[in-house]
Protein backbone atom coordinates (compact mmCIF):
# COMPACT_ATOMS: atom_id res chain seq x y z
CA UNK A 1 0.00 0.00 0.00
CA UNK A 2 0.59 3.32 -0.64
CA UNK A 3 1.60 6.32 2.14
CA UNK A 4 1.22 9.62 1.22
CA UNK A 5 3.76 11.94 4.38
CA UNK A 6 3.49 15.83 4.09
CA UNK A 7 5.64 17.74 6.08
CA UNK A 8 3.62 20.56 7.33
CA UNK A 9 4.24 24.24 7.90
CA UNK A 10 3.20 26.16 5.25
CA UNK A 11 -0.83 26.63 5.13
CA UNK A 12 -1.17 29.15 2.16
CA UNK A 13 -1.83 26.50 -0.59
CA UNK A 14 -2.41 23.11 2.04
CA UNK A 15 -5.78 22.89 0.82
CA UNK A 16 -5.56 22.69 -2.75
CA UNK A 17 -2.78 19.80 -1.85
CA UNK A 18 -5.52 17.82 -0.11
CA UNK A 19 -8.02 18.84 -1.98
CA UNK A 20 -5.87 16.76 -5.29
CA UNK A 21 -5.69 13.68 -3.04
CA UNK A 22 -9.64 13.51 -2.34
CA UNK A 23 -9.85 14.21 -5.92
CA UNK A 24 -7.75 10.66 -6.72
CA UNK A 25 -9.76 7.91 -8.84
CA UNK A 26 -7.85 5.33 -6.39
CA UNK A 27 -7.94 5.89 -3.46
CA UNK A 28 -5.74 2.88 -1.72
CA UNK A 29 -3.76 5.15 0.01
CA UNK A 30 -2.89 6.77 4.04
CA UNK A 31 -1.84 10.10 4.46
CA UNK A 32 0.22 11.37 7.00
CA UNK A 33 0.30 15.36 7.71
CA UNK A 34 3.08 16.16 10.46
CA UNK A 35 2.87 19.92 11.77
CA UNK A 36 6.83 21.00 12.46
CA UNK A 37 5.16 23.50 15.21
CA UNK A 38 4.09 26.22 12.53
CA UNK A 39 2.11 29.28 13.32
CA UNK A 40 -0.42 27.65 11.48
CA UNK A 41 -3.18 25.55 12.41
CA UNK A 42 -4.61 23.23 9.78
CA UNK A 43 -6.81 21.34 11.85
CA UNK A 44 -9.89 22.84 10.37
CA UNK A 45 -8.79 22.46 6.87
CA UNK A 46 -7.98 18.68 7.87
CA UNK A 47 -11.45 18.11 9.35
CA UNK A 48 -12.81 18.99 6.11
CA UNK A 49 -11.01 16.06 4.21
CA UNK A 50 -10.97 13.48 7.05
CA UNK A 51 -14.03 11.53 6.29
CA UNK A 52 -12.87 11.59 2.54
CA UNK A 53 -9.27 10.22 2.70
CA UNK A 54 -7.67 8.71 5.21
CA UNK A 55 -5.87 10.89 7.44
CA UNK A 56 -3.12 10.28 10.70
CA UNK A 57 -2.35 14.13 11.75
CA UNK A 58 0.44 14.82 14.57
CA UNK A 59 1.41 18.21 15.80
CA UNK A 60 4.58 18.26 16.85
CA UNK A 61 5.59 20.51 19.39
CA UNK A 62 9.60 21.22 18.70
CA UNK A 63 10.33 22.92 14.80
CA UNK A 64 13.15 21.00 13.05
CA UNK A 65 12.79 22.77 9.76
CA UNK A 66 14.56 25.71 10.36
CA UNK A 67 17.61 23.65 11.52
CA UNK A 68 17.20 20.39 9.55
CA UNK A 69 14.52 19.66 7.03
CA UNK A 70 15.52 16.31 6.45
CA UNK A 71 14.58 15.79 10.12
CA UNK A 72 11.46 16.73 9.92
CA UNK A 73 10.66 14.11 7.01
CA UNK A 74 12.30 11.19 9.40
CA UNK A 75 10.18 11.87 12.14
CA UNK A 76 6.89 12.19 9.82
CA UNK A 77 8.47 9.05 8.11
CA UNK A 78 7.94 7.30 11.42
CA UNK A 79 4.43 7.97 11.72
CA UNK A 80 3.76 5.35 8.98
CA UNK A 81 2.34 2.02 9.84
CA UNK A 82 2.79 -1.04 7.14
CA UNK A 83 3.46 0.92 3.78
CA UNK A 84 5.71 -0.66 1.32
CA UNK A 85 6.19 2.98 -0.47
CA UNK A 86 6.34 6.09 0.55
CA UNK A 87 5.59 9.58 -1.37
CA UNK A 88 6.82 12.70 0.22
CA UNK A 89 4.45 15.49 -0.94
CA UNK A 90 5.00 19.41 -0.63
CA UNK A 91 2.11 21.07 1.64
CA UNK A 92 2.05 23.27 -1.46
CA UNK A 93 2.50 20.73 -4.15
CA UNK A 94 -0.50 19.31 -6.08
CA UNK A 95 -1.45 15.49 -7.79
CA UNK A 96 -3.13 15.41 -10.91
CA UNK A 97 -6.47 12.80 -10.42
CA UNK A 98 -4.76 9.78 -11.57
CA UNK A 99 -1.21 9.30 -9.77
CA UNK A 100 -2.38 6.84 -7.56
CA UNK A 101 -4.42 4.89 -10.21
CA UNK A 102 -1.09 5.11 -12.23
CA UNK A 103 1.07 3.61 -9.60
CA UNK A 104 -1.24 0.43 -8.80
CA UNK A 105 -1.00 -0.04 -12.43
CA UNK A 106 2.63 0.10 -13.20
CA UNK A 107 3.95 -0.70 -9.70
CA UNK A 108 7.05 -3.35 -10.65
CA UNK A 109 8.37 -4.54 -7.30
CA UNK A 110 11.79 -5.21 -9.01
CA UNK A 111 11.95 -1.44 -8.90
CA UNK A 112 12.60 0.68 -5.92
CA UNK A 113 11.79 4.37 -7.18
CA UNK A 114 9.28 5.54 -9.38
CA UNK A 115 8.99 9.03 -10.37
CA UNK A 116 5.88 10.71 -12.31
CA UNK A 117 5.99 13.61 -15.36
CA UNK A 118 5.77 16.95 -13.07
CA UNK A 119 5.26 20.72 -14.39
CA UNK A 120 5.50 23.78 -12.53
CA UNK A 121 2.51 26.19 -11.08
CA UNK A 122 2.35 29.63 -9.47
CA UNK A 123 0.33 30.80 -6.61
CA UNK A 124 -2.80 30.55 -8.68
CA UNK A 125 -2.26 26.68 -9.28
CA UNK A 126 -1.70 27.98 -12.86
CA UNK A 127 0.94 25.92 -15.11
CA UNK A 128 3.95 28.11 -15.94
CA UNK A 129 5.86 25.36 -17.63
CA UNK A 130 5.10 22.56 -19.71
CA UNK A 131 4.82 19.28 -18.61
CA UNK A 132 8.07 17.52 -17.82
CA UNK A 133 8.21 13.70 -19.16
CA UNK A 134 11.28 11.41 -18.31
CA UNK A 135 12.63 8.40 -19.91
CA UNK A 136 10.27 4.93 -18.81
CA UNK A 137 13.53 3.31 -17.39
CA UNK A 138 16.64 5.66 -16.61
CA UNK A 139 19.80 5.08 -15.20
CA UNK A 140 19.97 6.98 -11.80
CA UNK A 141 23.63 7.86 -12.81
CA UNK A 142 22.08 9.17 -16.16
CA UNK A 143 19.56 11.30 -14.53
CA UNK A 144 21.83 13.71 -12.58
CA UNK A 145 23.54 14.92 -15.54
CA UNK A 146 20.55 15.20 -17.97
CA UNK A 147 19.01 18.86 -18.65
CA UNK A 148 15.73 18.93 -16.61
CA UNK A 149 14.52 19.31 -13.53
CA UNK A 150 13.33 17.22 -10.15
CA UNK A 151 11.42 17.34 -6.56
CA UNK A 152 10.80 15.22 -3.69
CA UNK A 153 7.14 15.43 -4.73
CA UNK A 154 7.16 13.65 -8.28
CA UNK A 155 8.77 10.41 -6.38
CA UNK A 156 7.64 7.10 -4.25
CA UNK A 157 10.23 5.25 -2.71
CA UNK A 158 10.43 2.06 -1.58
CA UNK A 159 9.92 2.00 2.25
CA UNK A 160 12.44 -0.52 2.94
CA UNK A 161 15.26 2.01 0.92
CA UNK A 162 14.12 4.93 3.15
CA UNK A 163 14.73 2.45 6.07
CA UNK A 164 18.27 1.00 5.23
CA UNK A 165 19.70 4.22 3.97
CA UNK A 166 17.85 7.27 5.20
CA UNK A 167 18.52 10.83 3.71
CA UNK A 168 21.34 13.06 3.39
CA UNK A 169 20.83 16.29 5.61
CA UNK A 170 22.10 18.68 3.30
CA UNK A 171 21.19 22.41 4.14
CA UNK A 172 17.76 23.61 3.50
CA UNK A 173 17.65 19.55 2.10
CA UNK A 174 18.35 20.69 -1.27
CA UNK A 175 19.93 17.89 -3.64
CA UNK A 176 18.92 15.77 -0.68
CA UNK A 177 15.81 14.72 -3.13
CA UNK A 178 18.49 13.83 -6.33
CA UNK A 179 20.59 12.00 -3.99
CA UNK A 180 17.78 9.60 -2.24
CA UNK A 181 17.04 8.87 -5.98
CA UNK A 182 21.00 7.20 -6.28
CA UNK A 183 21.39 5.28 -3.12
CA UNK A 184 17.49 4.29 -2.69
CA UNK A 185 17.76 3.24 -6.26
CA UNK A 186 21.37 1.17 -5.69
CA UNK A 187 22.66 3.84 -8.46
CA UNK A 188 20.45 1.59 -10.85
CA UNK A 189 17.31 2.52 -12.59
CA UNK A 190 14.18 5.20 -12.00
CA UNK A 191 11.31 3.59 -13.62
CA UNK A 192 8.45 6.75 -14.79
CA UNK A 193 5.13 7.13 -15.41
CA UNK A 194 4.54 9.76 -17.67
CA UNK A 195 0.31 9.81 -18.05
CA UNK A 196 -0.18 11.69 -14.66
CA UNK A 197 1.57 14.42 -13.35
CA UNK A 198 2.42 15.96 -10.11
CA UNK A 199 2.29 19.68 -10.06
CA UNK A 200 4.70 21.58 -8.09
CA UNK A 201 4.57 24.82 -6.82
CA UNK A 202 7.28 27.77 -7.66
CA UNK A 203 6.53 30.80 -5.26
CA UNK A 204 7.74 33.51 -2.73
CA UNK A 205 6.80 31.41 0.06
CA UNK A 206 8.68 28.12 -1.20
CA UNK A 207 12.34 26.90 -1.33
CA UNK A 208 12.99 26.57 -4.39
CA UNK A 209 11.44 30.47 -5.21
CA UNK A 210 12.88 31.81 -2.52
CA UNK A 211 15.97 33.98 -3.42
CA UNK A 212 17.83 35.12 -0.24
CA UNK A 213 18.98 31.52 0.70
CA UNK A 214 21.29 31.16 -1.92
CA UNK A 215 24.17 30.97 0.33
CA UNK A 216 22.40 27.81 2.13
CA UNK A 217 21.71 26.31 -1.35
CA UNK A 218 25.44 26.67 -2.99
CA UNK A 219 26.67 25.15 0.61
CA UNK A 220 24.57 22.28 -0.25
CA UNK A 221 25.34 21.89 -3.98
CA UNK A 222 28.96 21.88 -2.94
CA UNK A 223 28.72 18.89 -0.44
CA UNK A 224 26.68 17.18 -2.76
CA UNK A 225 28.76 16.87 -5.21
CA UNK A 226 31.79 16.60 -3.22
CA UNK A 227 29.88 13.47 -1.63
CA UNK A 228 29.25 11.81 -4.59
CA UNK A 229 33.26 12.38 -6.24
CA UNK A 230 34.38 11.07 -2.37
CA UNK A 231 32.55 8.59 -1.19
CA UNK A 232 30.47 7.06 -4.52
CA UNK A 233 32.50 7.74 -7.76
CA UNK A 234 32.63 3.48 -8.65
CA UNK A 235 29.18 4.14 -9.72
CA UNK A 236 30.06 6.55 -12.20
CA UNK A 237 31.69 6.21 -14.99
CA UNK A 238 35.16 7.64 -16.22
CA UNK A 239 33.34 10.91 -18.55
CA UNK A 240 30.65 10.86 -15.83
CA UNK A 241 33.51 10.87 -12.78
CA UNK A 242 35.13 13.86 -14.82
CA UNK A 243 31.61 15.76 -14.86
CA UNK A 244 31.33 15.62 -11.13
CA UNK A 245 34.63 17.26 -10.57
CA UNK A 246 33.84 19.79 -13.00
CA UNK A 247 30.46 20.31 -11.39
CA UNK A 248 32.08 20.91 -8.07
CA UNK A 249 34.89 22.90 -9.41
CA UNK A 250 32.15 25.36 -10.97
CA UNK A 251 30.29 25.36 -7.47
CA UNK A 252 33.90 26.12 -5.93
CA UNK A 253 33.96 29.07 -8.32
CA UNK A 254 31.32 31.00 -7.24
CA UNK A 255 31.74 31.49 -3.63
CA UNK A 256 35.96 31.11 -3.72
CA UNK A 257 36.03 32.24 0.39
CA UNK A 258 36.27 28.61 1.92
CA UNK A 259 39.61 27.45 2.61
CA UNK A 260 38.27 24.02 3.64
CA UNK A 261 36.69 23.74 0.16
CA UNK A 262 39.52 24.48 -1.97
CA UNK A 263 41.41 22.00 0.23
CA UNK A 264 38.80 19.67 -0.54
CA UNK A 265 38.91 20.04 -4.41
CA UNK A 266 42.72 19.63 -4.15
CA UNK A 267 42.40 16.66 -2.80
CA UNK A 268 39.95 15.47 -5.45
CA UNK A 269 42.04 16.73 -8.26
CA UNK A 270 44.77 15.04 -6.92
CA UNK A 271 43.78 11.60 -5.96
CA UNK A 272 42.02 11.38 -9.26
CA UNK A 273 45.38 12.27 -10.81
CA UNK A 274 43.74 15.27 -13.10
CA UNK A 275 47.01 17.23 -12.63
CA UNK A 276 46.45 18.99 -16.11
CA UNK A 277 43.09 19.63 -14.74
CA UNK A 278 44.15 20.86 -11.48
CA UNK A 279 46.27 23.50 -13.06
CA UNK A 280 43.46 25.05 -15.31
CA UNK A 281 41.18 24.94 -12.10
CA UNK A 282 44.06 26.80 -10.07
CA UNK A 283 44.47 29.03 -13.36
CA UNK A 284 41.04 30.00 -13.34
CA UNK A 285 40.84 30.89 -9.83
CA UNK A 286 44.32 33.25 -10.59
CA UNK A 287 42.03 35.04 -13.24
CA UNK A 288 39.24 35.41 -11.19
CA UNK A 289 41.04 37.37 -8.76
CA UNK A 290 42.57 39.34 -10.79
CA UNK A 291 40.12 40.43 -12.63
Amino acid sequence: MLAIVIPFYKIIFFESTLLSLDNQINKNFNVYIGNDNSPDDPSTVIAKYENKINIKYVDFQNNFGKSSLVKHWERCIEMINDEEWVMILGDDDELSEGVVEMFYNYLNKEINVIRFSSCKINDKSEKISSIYVNPIIESSTDFIFRETRSSLSEYIFNKKQIDKIGFKRFPLAWFSDKLAVLEFSNFKDIFSINEAVVYVRISNQSISGIQSNYREKWIATFEFYYYLISSKKNFFTKIQQKKLIEQLSKTYMNDKKHPINFLKISKIFLVNLNVLDYLKFIKSIYKSVIN
